[in-house]
Parts: C-alpha cells; sequence; structure tokens
C-alpha cells in the first residue's frame, strides 16, 4: 500500500474510474449481443433498430475514453456490415 498521499488518491480514483470503464464495456458487449442475436434470427428490422442503439452506444463510449476512436469506428463498420450483408 502506498504511504504518500497523492498516491493513496490516485488508487482510489483509479479503481473508481476502472469500475465505470467496466460497466461501460459491458453495455457494449450487450448491444452486440443484441445485434448478433437479430441477425442469427433473420430479422432485418430489429437488427436495424438494435444496430442503431449499439452506435449510439460504442459512440459514447468512445467520447468518454473508455475506446480509442479506431477502435470505436472499427466496431461500428464491422456490426454495421454484419447488418447490410443481412438485407
Amino acid at each position: 500500500m502506498a504511504n504518500i498521499k497523492s498516491a493513496k488518491k490516485r488508487i482510489l480514483t483509479s479503481a473508481k474510474r476502472a469500475e465505470r470503464n467496466k460497466s461501460v464495456r459491458s453495455g457494449v458487449k450487450t448491444a452486440f449481443k443484441k445485434v448478433y442475436a437479430a441477425i442469427e434470427a433473420s430479422d432485418k428490422e430489429a437488427a436495424a433498430e438494435a444496430l442503431k442503439a449499439a452506435i449510439s452506444t460504442i459512440e459514447k463510449a468512445g467520447s468518454k475514453g473508455v475506446y480509442h476512436k479506431g477502435t470505436v469506428s472499427r466496431k461500428v463498420s464491422r456490426l454495421s456490415k454484419a447488418v447490410n450483408k443481412l438485407q
């Protein structure tokens, strides 16, 4: 354990941010699963709606700094490509 006050504060801050990031990443994974579930069911409309929600979730995660902007665009691109292949 750290002895310096600022180091103790950084440990607490890091833990708090890691917990928040974990929550955001979990939400992104859930959005992905919803899109792929709609694709598996061959439901174009549901897949399009789930894609719209997933893109919003992923881009919010990117704006919060949870994901790098390149990672965000790659994830959005792959999801869009999968949905478009269905149509």
